[in-house]
């Protein structure tokens, strides 16, 4: 039986001014996800349910799902059947990419995005969200509250020491940081994550880990990854996709003796 309660769908609002309800402990809904391009079928039947304020890791072969299966969250691509819900009300497929950014949805590809002629301070007051006319942005001069989420993002991501110096550089693991930050000064509610220790060194890579760990019960987060050290470092559960479907979901351990995963990833988890 659908996860997704049959009351709620004849109460599905186009506007979010309620904020995300997450009742029933779901922050995010994927059913029956269904993309195809050209032919080749991205997602068949995709099913994925993501709690509120857990840390999921996403696996797979490329070629698996899992670049489409966030482009379909983000509202980049649209299914061609299915039905995406942030919280119990708040249809997705509704809505363009910067309103669902706007309701608390943020992603961070693997590349980072950073200005790199602003100060890491300055890259996360840019961020804020605030009225973004000339006007205010000329004129506004920042609050207490807006000094301190700052603050207390500084020290999250461990940038504190370099909050005056200029994003371009940061090695590549701080300007990693700094945009998880960046993303983090939008408030999300949940946080998409794509390959996030890619060239990262050793300790940075550890770092990386401890931060993700910090968001953990604060913000949902998925985290998509080819590192399994690293996922097995951050995983409560893991999702393992294949040829656009889930094949399989459990603990790191669940995942590495299960026969269907040795098989489609050729033995190398194990």
């Amino acid at each position: 039986m659908s996860k997704l309660l049959g009351s709620r769908l004849d109460r599905m609002p186009d506007s979010i001014e309620a904020g995300v309800d997450t009742r029933h402990g779901q922050v995010l809904y994927l059913e029956n996800i269904n993309v195809s391009f050209d032919g080749f079928q991205a997602l068949k039947d995709l099913n994925l349910y993501i709690e509120e304020g857990e840390l999921r890791c996403i696996i797979g072969p490329n070629g698996a799902g899992k670049t489409t299966m966030m482009d379909v969250i983000t509202g980049k691509t649209r299914p061609d059947t299915g039905t995406v819900f942030f919280g119990q009300l708040i249809d997705l497929l509704k809505m363009d990419e910067p309103s669902i950014a706007q309701a608390g949805i943020c992603r961070k590809f693997q590349k980072p995005t950073v200005f790199e002629y602003q100060t890491v301070f300055n890259n996360l007051e840019l961020s804020m969200r605030t009225n973004k006319n000339v006007w205010s942005t000329l004129f506004a001069s920042l609050s207490g509250e807006q000094l301190d989420l700052i603050d207390e993002i500084l020290e999250t991501i461990g940038l504190v020491g370099q909050r005056k110096s200029l994003a371009g550089s940061l090695s590549h693991g701080q300007k990693q940081w700094l945009e998880i930050g960046m993303l983090l000064m939008q408030q999300p509610k949940l946080l998409l994550v794509d390959e996030p220790v890619a060239g990262m060194t050793h300790q940075e890579t550890e770092r990386t880990a401890e931060l993700l760990l910090a968001l953990e019960g604060k913000h949902s987060v998925v985290v998509v990854e080819h590192d399994m050290e690293f996922v097995r470092s951050i995983s409560r559960k893991v999702t393992v996709l294949h040829e656009g479907s889930v094949l399989v979901e459990g603990t790191m351990d669940q995942i590495q003796n299960d026969r269907r995963v040795a098989e489609v990833y050729l033995g190398t988890l194990c």
